[in-house]
Order: C-alpha cells, then sequence, then structure tokens
C-alpha cells in the first residue's frame, strides 16, 4: 500500500455540508483533531481529488477525517494521513514524489484533544504480500491456496508474526502519541475493513480458491492486534470489519472497496471507496459519543448529496486533460503496493 502523504490542516467549517450532521448524536466537544494513517485514511482518489497536494494523493474532503469534523462540530482539523505510511512514519519523515514530508506526530500539539490512527497494514509490508503477491501465486494452484503455502513454509505462519511484531509497534505509537497531546485526550485506533467475501470468490479480488480464507485470518489477525494495542494504551477501538461484512471487494454494487482496477472516479485498487468513508465517519462519531455501532441503510443513503455533489466535483476535475495526465502519472510514479525493506 505504498502511497504517499502531504500535511494538511482542514477547517472543519470550510467543508461541504454534511448529510446528516445535525442526527441525535451527543458528540462530545473536540476542538483540535488530528488525524494519523495510511491511505485506508488518506482514501486515494476517493472524490474530490486534492491535485495541489498528489505526494499522498489524500481525497481532497471526501475521507472519513474531512467527514465527521462537522459532525463533531471540531473547529480546527489536521489530516497528516499518507499512502504509504506504516507506524515508523509517525517518528521518522516519509518520502514522496514530491519531496519528504514531516513525521506525522509533528501534527500534534498539547491542544490536540482527538487523535485517529490508522495504521499497521504497511508494516513489514504485510497488505503487500496479501494483495500483490497472493494474487501472483493463483495461476500456480488455483483450488489451493498457494499463498498460504508459501507464508507457512517451514511451520511458522511470516504474516502472523508480522502482525506481532505490528501490535508491539502501535502500543509504542500510542504511547508516543499521548506524550504529546493534551492530558485527557481521545485516542481512536482504526481497524481496517473486510476485503475478502466470507465466502465465494470474484474476478476482481484474484486469489486462488482458499487463499480467500486466508487473507480474512490475517486481516482479522491484525484487527485484533489493533484492538489489543487500543486496550493496552488506554485508548479506544474502531471495528471496522465487523461493520463492512457484505461490503468486501466481491459485493458489486454493495463494495465498499475498489476492486483491482484503479478508478479515477471512485478509488485506488484495493482502497476505500467513498462509501467506506462515510461509513467509517458515522462510526467514529458513534464511538466517541458512545452510541452503538451499528449503521443504517438511511444513514447510509443520508450521504448520497455529498458523494454526489463530491463526485461532480472529480469529474470537473478529470475534465481537464493536464489534470488527468497528473493524477495517472503520479499513479505509475509509485508501485501500489511494494514492500519496505526489511
Amino acid at each position: 500500500m505504498k502511497w504517499f502523504r502531504v500535511t494538511a490542516v482542514l477547517a472543519a467549517t470550510s467543508l461541504l455540508p454534511v448529510a446528516g450532521a445535525d442526527a441525535a448524536v451527543s458528540a462530545p466537544s473536540f476542538k483540535n483533531y488530528v488525524a494519523l494513517g495510511d491511505s485506508y485514511t488518506a482514501a486515494p482518489l476517493v472524490p474530490p481529488l486534492d491535485l495541489a497536494n498528489l505526494g499522498c494523493l489524500r481525497s481532497g474532503g471526501g475521507n472519513y477525517p474531512a467527514l465527521a469534523a462537522p459532525k463533531l462540530k471540531v473547529p480546527k482539523v489536521t489530516d497528516v494521513s499518507c499512502g504509504g505510511a506504516d507506524t515508523t512514519h509517525l517518528k521518522t519523515a516519509q518520502a514522496t514524489p514530491t519531496g519528504f514530508v514531516p513525521p506525522q506526530v509533528d501534527a500534534l500539539t498539547k491542544q490536540t484533544d482527538l487523535v485517529t490512527i490508522g495504521l499497521g497494514a504497511n508494516d513489514f509490508g504485510l497488505f503487500a504480500d496479501l494483495l500483490a503477491v497472493c494474487p501472483s501465486l493463483q495461476k500456480s494452484d488455483p483450488d489451493g491456496a498457494p499463498c498460504k503455502k508459501q507464508f507457512t513454509a517451514g511451520g511458522k505462519d511470516q504474516l502472523k508474526e508480522n502482525v506481532a511484531k505490528t501490535k508491539t509497534r502501535l502500543v509504542e505509537a500510542v504511547k508516543t502519541v499521548k506524550s504529546r497531546i493534551a492530558p485527557k485526550a481521545t485516542i481512536v485506533l482504526v481497524g481496517y475493513p473486510r476485503i475478502a467475501p466470507a465466502k465465494g470468490n470474484c474476478p476482481d479480488l484474484p486469489l486462488a480458491k482458499g487463499d480467500y480464507a486466508y487473507l480474512n485470518m490475517i486481516e482479522t489477525e491484525l484487527n485484533t492486534a489493533i484492538q489489543s494495542a487500543a486496550k493496552q494504551g488506554g485508548a479506544k477501538y474502531l471495528d471496522v470489519f465487523k461493520p463492512s461484512e457484505g461490503h468486501d471487494v466481491c459485493a458489486k454494487e454493495k463494495a465498499w472497496l475498489q476492486g483491482q482496477e484503479v478508478d479515477l472516479m471512485k478509488a485506488a485498487s484495493f482502497h476505500p471507496r467513498a462509501e467506506e468513508q462515510t461509513a467509517v465517519a458515522d462510526l467514529l462519531v458513534k464511538l466517541v459519543s458512545g452510541s452503538a455501532q451499528t449503521l443504517s441503510a438511511a444513514e447510509q443513503e443520508s450521504w448520497r448529496p455529498v458523494l454526489n455533489a463530491n463526485s461532480r466535483r472529480s469529474a470537473e476535475q478529470l475534465a481537464a486533460p493536464d489534470s488527468k495526465q497528473r493524477i495517472e502519472h503520479r499513479l505509475a510514479q509509485t508501485p501500489l503496493f511494494s514492500r519496505p525493506a526489511r
């Protein structure tokens, strides 16, 4: 998931009016929200586009930090999420095609009273293994589980071991964040959505039949690790995996995630679409408000005016040939899923 990041500060009042913003959810009062994370927070290509800052391919206002801010009535929002980020980029600068960007924790201050952390999938190349390596093995044994076989050779599951190491990093990440923010600030660790269906398969997620279960198992391990790190660090955990059941890559018109083909009007390959980001925004607001973590069809549909408006903005942006070329060039600059140096 090697996308890259730039730093942006958004004023909640400058965002598009958000559907359901006056819903009966009693959100606590926050004044300074900082979003840390990778491309599942940055939401590459989710409308509208941010053509001024292409280092990260962060959505220009359609990702969950931007959508949740008006509902939370936060006057200051700083979103430094970056595609390709892992937990090391909390404290170290991250290289992008447009230059280095500062460590993400640099955005934190003693006035920060709400922090979301959406990291872990890029550590030790986890999603690169699952979503780049595993599909490449499909043809070697279409009815088997060649990906699982490769990563469990020798009697140990390499990916499970990497998840365990990622948990350790996340525990340290929470400590680092706590040391830089307001004493009673709220920290939320955000989990990852369901990528593969519980049953069945599809061309949009080209895995061998036995590897769908393996992907689900590893992703479950990752989310469990994130939840455990949150509990250990005294933070909250936002479960996205369970609410996204039935909205996996293979769910067709109900999918919250893009398949293997990039769609400049929707999302990058195997990344969240706008529908997933609105769901996470609602879930975040409910979590910090102490409400039940459920989503109704009506709540999801209430976002339609915002999604339609954002899509129109992206269409207008892409109608300019130079803008489309810049986006396509940026996509070609870095492999979608590349593994970090070990």
